[in-house]
């Protein structure tokens, strides 16, 4: 019954673990965008890279 019991807060403690990982990133930073796009600060979107 404690196995449980630890168990069952241990991964309900899991998202707030995961959350508190992620502190002091901005939030206007991309992990990526699609091919053919860049990250632009200033909209904070991926924008399309024109090619002429």
């Amino acid at each position: 019954m404690k196995a449980k019991l630890l168990t069952a807060a241990f991964l309900a403690f899991l998202p707030v673990a995961a959350y508190a990982s992620c502190a002091g990133h901005d939030a206007e930073q991309a992990s990526s965008c699609m091919s053919g796009y860049t990250w632009d600060p200033e909209t904070s979107a991926c924008v399309e890279v024109v090619s002429s």
